[in-house]
C-alpha cells in the first residue's frame, strides 16, 4: 500500500496516488476508525461519536474529493458536516468543537506544490489526531486492501435527503471564537486609519482577514483571494520567495502592513510597510512580549527545537515555563491539551495561542499581530527593531540540502555524536541536543540543528547566530555534513 499518514495526514500527487479510488479507501479506513471502540476519549462524553465534520481548500478537485468523503462516511452510518464551500483547516478544526463532533477530516495539501492534494484527521478536542489514531486508520486500511474489501457508498443527493450529510458555514462561529480572543476594539483605536494587506495566497483563508476586520475602521485590500487551484504557479507558503505580489502591493502604497496566510489558513507570514519579511520566530516573539507585557497573561511557552532562542532569553526574563519539541505542531498540540499554553508555535509559521483550540491559525495570529502594533501604538517595523534591541541581535537562516539517498535519522544522529567538534567555525560548541536529529549550542547563545527529512533525500539544516557571519560559519558546516553523508 503506496498510502502511509505522515505527522500532518497524507498527501500525494494528483491523479498519481492522490486519486478518487485511493481516497474512498482511506475515507473507509476513517470511518472504521471512528466506528471502533475508543476513538472518542473520556474527555469528551458529550460529543457525538457517529458526527464528524468534512472541509476542503482551493485545490485542484478539493470539493469533489471532499464530497466523497462525506458519502463514504455517510454510508457507514456516520453523520456529516460539510462545510459549503473552501474554508481554512482552523475553522474546520474550531468546527468540530463548536458542533461536537468525533473530528474532521481536511482536504488539504496546506503549503504544498499546486499538484499535491491531501488529508488532515483532526480529533474532538480540534487539533490534529493523535498518532494512535492515525496508526489505527492505517492499520484498518491495510486490513481493507488484504481482505479486498472495497469502501462503502452512498448517493450524495440520497444522503442529503437522508440527513447523513449537511451543508454549513463554518464562518460565523468560528469568528464569534476569534473576537472572544481577540480584542477588535483595540485594533479599532488606531489613530490614523491603517492599510492592511490580506494576502491569501490563493488559499482557504480567502475573505476571512477581510470579514473578520469587517467594522473596525482599518483598510483592508485582499490579494490573491480569487480562486484559482494553480495558486499562480507558486507554493501557497508564506516565505518571501512566494510574495512578490505583497511586496508589490505595499510597495505601490496599497499596505502598511502585509498579513499572508497560507494554502489552508493555518501558517502566517507578514511583511512591514517597507517591503521586509517579517518571519514567524519574530511573530512569535512580538506577542509573547505583548500577552505577557500588555495583557499581563502567563503561561508555558512552547517551541520546537528549529525555533528561535528569542523565545527562551523572553520565557527566562519573565520567569515563564519553557517546553521545546521536535519540529511538529502536533507536539506543541499535545502540550496545550494538558497544561496551560500562553503561546505554542514552529518556524514554519503554524502558531497558537491560550483559549483557542489546540491547533495553529494563521487567521487568529494575524489579528492578533494587528492587535499588538494597535497597542504599542507604532509600525511593525519599528515593532521587530524594538524586539532586536531587547532580545537580539540575531539572524536565522534554513537550507534544505539535497542528499545523493535518503538517510537514517538515528544513524546520522549516532555518527555526528560521536564526531561532536569543540568548535564550528570560530564558536565554541558548548552541548548538544538530539530531541529532533542533532541540535548545537553554541557560545553567544548560536546554535545548529541538523535534522534529515522523514520523507525525502534532504538534509535541514537550520542556524541562528548573532550574525550573518556566525550564520554563514554554522551552515558552512552542515554543508559538510551534508557532503560526508
Amino acid at each position: 500500500m503506496t498510502i502511509q499518514f505522515g505527522t500532518d495526514g497524507w498527501r500525494a500527487v494528483i491523479s498519481d496516488t492522490f486519486t478518487f479510488g485511493n481516497l474512498r479507501l482511506v475515507a473507509q479506513a476513517i470511518a472504521d476508525a471512528v466506528n471502533s471502540p475508543d476513538w472518542l476519549d473520556e474527555g469528551h462524553p458529550d460529543h457525538d461519536p457517529h458526527l464528524m465534520v468534512v472541509g476542503h481548500d482551493t485545490r485542484f478537485l478539493s470539493d469533489r474529493f471532499a464530497s466523497e468523503v462525506a458519502r463514504v462516511l455517510a454510508a457507514n452510518g456516520i453523520k456529516v458536516h460539510l462545510a459549503h464551500a473552501d474554508a481554512p483547516t482552523p475553522a474546520i478544526s474550531y468546527a468540530v468543537t463548536h458542533l461536537r463532533a468525533a473530528g474532521a477530516v481536511m482536504v488539504t495539501a496546506s503549503h504544498n506544490a499546486p499538484r499535491y492534494n491531501g488529508i488532515k484527521i483532526k480529533a474532538a478536542y480540534g487539533g490534529g489526531a493523535l498518532p494512535a489514531q492515525c496508526r489505527r486508520v492505517e492499520v484498518y486500511l491495510n486490513d481493507n486492501e488484504t481482505r479486498a474489501r472495497g469502501p462503502n457508498l452512498m448517493d450524495f443527493d440520497q444522503a442529503v435527503e437522508a440527513g447523513m450529510i449537511t451543508r454549513f458555514n463554518p464562518f460565523q462561529p468560528y469568528a464569534e471564537h476569534v473576537h472572544s480572543i481577540i480584542d477588535m476594539e483595540r485594533i479599532a483605536s488606531f489613530p490614523e486609519r491603517l492599510h492592511v494587506v490580506a494576502d491569501a495566497m490563493y488559499g482557504s483563508g480567502r475573505s476571512y482577514l477581510k470579514s473578520l476586520l469587517g467594522g473596525t475602521g482599518l483598510e483592508v485590500m485582499e490579494i490573491r483571494g480569487e480562486m484559482n487551484p494553480g495558486f499562480g504557479g507558486v507554493h501557497p507558503e508564506p516565505i518571501m520567495k512566494y510574495l512578490g505580489a505583497t511586496a508589490s502591493a505595499i510597495a505601490n502604497g496599497r499596505g502598511d502592513v502585509g498579513l499572508i496566510t497560507d494554502g489552508d489558513g493555518d501558517r502566517i507570514g507578514a511583511m512591514d510597510g517597507r517591503g521586509q519579511f517579517i518571519d514567524p520566530h519574530r511573530i512569535m516573539s512580538l506577542c509573547l512580549r505583548y500577552l505577557v507585557e500588555k495583557k499581563k497573561q502567563s503561561g508555558a511557552v512552547v517551541k520546537t527545537v528549529s525555533t528561535t532562542h528569542m523565545l527562551n532569553r523572553q520565557a527566562e526574563l519573565y520567569a515563564l515555563p519553557l517546553h521545546e519539541t521536535p519540529v511538529g505542531f502536533n507536539h506543541i498540540s499535545d502540550l496545550m491539551r494538558s497544561e496551560c499554553v500562553l503561546i505554542g508555535g514552529e518556524e514554519s509559521g503554524g502558531i497558537s495561542i491560550q483559549g483557542h483550540i489546540p491547533e495553529s491559525d494563521g487567521v487568529l495570529m494575524g489579528l492578533l499581530l494587528l492587535e499588538v502594533m494597535a497597542a504599542y501604538g507604532t509600525s511593525l517595523h519599528e515593532l521587530v527593531e524594538n524586539l532586536l534591541r531587547d532580545f537580539g541581535p540575531v539572524e536565522y537562516t534554513r537550507h534544505d540540502l539535497r542528499l545523493a539517498h535518503p538517510v537514517e535519522k538515528k544513524d546520522l544522529v549516532r555518527r555526528l555524536q560521536r564526531r561532536a567538534p569543540d568548535k564550528i567555525g570560530h564558536l565554541s560548541v558548548k552541548d548538544l541536543q538530539t530531541t529532533d536529529g542533532v541540535k548545537y549550542l553554541l557560545e553567544n547563545d548560536s546554535w545548529l540543528l541538523i535534522r534529515p527529512s522523514g520523507t525525502e533525500p534532504l538534509l535541514r539544516v537550520y542556524a541562528e547566530g548573532r550574525n550573518e557571519a556566525d550564520v554563514e560559519a554554522l551552515l558552512d558546516y552542515g554543508r559538510e555534513v551534508a557532503q560526508s553523508a
